[in-house]
Parts: C-alpha cells; sequence; structure tokens
C-alpha cells in the first residue's frame, strides 16, 4: 500500500499577486533536485505564500531543494529573510536541503550582507548547486515508507499495522509502541478534521522515527489542547516524542513527530 502521497507534478508554476507586481514560482525537475525558479517581486504581500511554497515543496521530500533567485527582485532586504524563514520550518522535519542558486555578484553580496547565506548556502551556478546538495543528501541514510488511507475510523487501526510493519522490516521494533501511540493520535485528530485521503508517513536514520501524517483541506484543522479534565491527542504525541510541529499552508495540514531512543518502552 506504500505509495508518493500530495506529490507535485514534475512542471508546475504558481503566480503570487504582490503589491508591487507579481512573483512567479516554476517547479521543475533539475538532476535529483527539485527546482523553484523565481521571476518577479518579493515584497511584503508575497513573502507569506512564497515561504509556503518552499515548505510545501520540501515536504514532498526531494533529494534536495534548490531555488534561483537570479531574476528575482527585492526591494526592501529584510524580505530575503523568506528563506531563512522557509529553512527554520523545515529544519527539524524533513531537513531537506535547500539552497540558492544567483548567477549575479550583486545578488551573491545582497545574500551575504543580509546574513542568508549562514543559513541557506548559495551558489553561482545551477551545477554547483546540484553536485554539493546532492552530495549532502548521499551522506543522509533514511529508511521511509509512505501510504494513503482514507479518513475514517478504520485507518487508525491499519495507521499501527503500517508502522509495525515496516519498523519491524527496518529491525526496529524497539519504537513499535511508541510510533503507534503517536501515529494512533495523529491519524485520529486528522480523520476528525478532514473527508480526504490522508497520507501516513514513517522514516528512520536507524537512530530515531519520524512520524508524519499529512491530508488536505484545513478548513476544520484544530490543533486541540488539553482541558481541564481530558488529556489532548498532542499531549500524548508531545509525551512520547522528543520533538513535534506542525505546518498549515493554504492546501494542507502536516502534524509529524520526532522520536528518539529515549522515547522507547
Amino acid at each position: 500500500m506504500s505509495c508518493p502521497a500530495l506529490r507535485y507534478p514534475s512542471n508546475e508554476e504558481w503566480i503570487l499577486a504582490g503589491r508591487r507586481g507579481e512573483l512567479r514560482v516554476r517547479a521543475t525537475d533539475v538532476a535529483d533536485a527539485r527546482l523553484l525558479t523565481l521571476d518577479g517581486v518579493l515584497d511584503g504581500a508575497t513573502y507569506t505564500p512564497l515561504r509556503d511554497t518552499i515548505v510545501k515543496v520540501a515536504l514532498d521530500e526531494p533529494p534536495a531543494v534548490i531555488i534561483d533567485v537570479t531574476d528575482l527582485t527585492v526591494r526592501d532586504d529584510p524580505a530575503w529573510a523568506v528563506f531563512t524563514s522557509a529553512r527554520w520550518q523545515v529544519a527539524e522535519w524533513p531537513d531537506v536541503p535547500i539552497g540558492l542558486v544567483c548567477a549575479h555578484d550583486h545578488g551573491q553580496n545582497t545574500l551575504r550582507r543580509n546574513g542568508i547565506t549562514r543559513y541557506v548556502l548559495a551558489y553561482a551556478t545551477l551545477q554547483s548547486a546540484v553536485k554539493e546538495l546532492a552530495a549532502d543528501e548521499l551522506r543522509r541514510y533514511r529508511r521511509r515508507a509512505r501510504a494513503s488511507l482514507p479518513a475514517e475510523k478504520g485507518s487508525i487501526h491499519r495507521s499501527r499495522e503500517l508502522a509495525a510493519q515496516w519498523l519491524t522490516a527496518w529491525s526496529r521494533t524497539d519504537f513499535i509502541h511508541a510510533v503507534s501511540i503517536v501515529a494512533t493520535e495523529m491519524v485520529e485528530m486528522a480523520v476528525a478534521d478532514t473527508d480526504n485521503e490522508l497520507s501516513l508517513r514513517v522514516e528512520s536514520d536507524g537512530s530515531t522515527v519520524v512520524v508524519a501524517v499529512q491530508h488536505v483541506d484545513v478548513a476544520r484543522t484544530r490543533l486541540r489542547a488539553s482541558t481541564a479534565d481530558a488529556v489532548s491527542g498532542l499531549d500524548l504525541v508531545a509525551a512520547n516524542s522528543r520533538v513535534w510541529g506542525s505546518y498549515s499552508t493554504g492546501t494542507g495540514n502536516t502534524v509529524w513527530a520526532v522520536l528518539g531512543p529515549e522515547n522507547r518502552f
């Protein structure tokens, strides 16, 4: 039942409307990376949509995300922080390498002057970015599995079954109990929030395990907090993981958690 979910087409384009003009974002596949080519104006109106677009692409877990800013116009220097903001959001998970490409010295100097290159590396050519970021990804060892599930209660039990199967195959049965608790709560919350298909994802780098649940249609999404007489699903996720987080954008919602050896039973 493993399959890619919520994956972008190989070529796609978005037009983001700004106050001073529009910003076009064209997505293509180059070698093993996902390339976003920006053309237009980055301002206060396009800042958040662009950040969300970068995060959404990273959540699909390509080997690397490369952003070509050669033709990008930025009149207010603080707007360059959109790239560090996107990187910080995905730093814990999925931790996909992100790099910038700028073919002219002025842009390279601007990126350095604004501190962007301290967190997101910049390259003069697409070829150099692909080579270095691909090498970075090769140093990472991860087992990944994902499955699409219907938004129904039966998927809660199915998520536990799948997680146990995958972890057994990876010789990480010591994580099964904690991962089952986390997956149960995440899928239960997602089933309550959407009528659309869910994506369950489990990953391991050998020492930690990541669980993530993604779905579209966020109109009713609610991250429920505890009440005085009840423990919320998020409390159980937090109690059984090292760190957790969520992403909500215009097209989907993702909740994820990283479990370390300290979370095993």
